[in-house]
């Protein structure tokens, strides 16, 4: 009998043993509701991407991120004189909001210049108009725009400045998902589908609830 009960109250603290190493599973996961959408580990995690800002939107309005960020969106950096690589990339993200909306799901693109010399608001908005009415397209000064591209880690660099109307630009080329209260969660390199990027942050909406 007495073994027994040595035996009953062995179990009893095993399971509360499990019970507690479940929650420090889960508390070191952060109680992470997206856990099933992650892809894969990223150095230092997704907390660190991302700052907060004030940009001058297409239409000349100035926003901050608070305002920008108001749905889950897709954050590209680019510049509209690229000549292939943004362009693509620009449509695919508008493809892939386009296709969740048909889902219901409401995600917006966002388009942040590398280049704030020649991309002005208008310029801006007529690169933008191109791929979707609704994508939202920021520029700034270059301290703004440099603060904003060291906060997401996009590395950028434009080459030959002394040709003011030609040069190129080079560029990270990742788009980040964005959910609302600037809290970047996810990212993708530009060889995902539309439809892969529209199921993986399908997902995310999803969990967000």
């Amino acid at each position: 009998m007495a073994d027994r009960k040595i035996l009953l109250i062995g179990c009893v603290a095993a399971l509360a043993l499990l019970g507690a190493g479940g929650a420090w599973l889960a508390s070191r996961d952060g109680g992470d509701r997206f856990a099933q959408c992650n892809a894969g580990a990223v150095a230092g995690g997704m907390d660190s991407f991302g700052t907060d800002f004030t940009l001058t939107r297409q239409d000349g309005q100035r926003v901050t991120a608070e305002q920008v960020f108001t749905k889950p969106s897709l954050l590209y950096f680019g510049y509209t004189f690229c000549p292939d690589v943004c362009p693509l990339d620009s449509a695919r993200n508008a493809e892939a909001a386009a296709l969740l909306a048909e889902q219901g799901k409401d995600v917006q693109t966002v388009f942040i210049t590398v280049d704030p010399r020649r991309d002005t608001p208008e310029v801006v908005a007529d690169f933008t108009s191109l791929f979707s009415d609704d994508m939202i397209g920021l520029t700034g000064s270059e301290d703004e725009i440099a603060a904003v591209n060291k906060g997401w880690r996009n590395y950028y660099k434009a080459n030959d400045e002394e040709d003011q109307e030609y040069y190129l630009v080079d560029h990270m080329t990742n788009t980040y998902l964005v959910l609302p209260g600037n809290q970047t969660v996810a990212f993708f390199p530009r060889d995902t589908s539309p439809e892969a990027m529209a199921e993986r942050v399908g997902c995310f909406v999803d969990a967000l609830g």
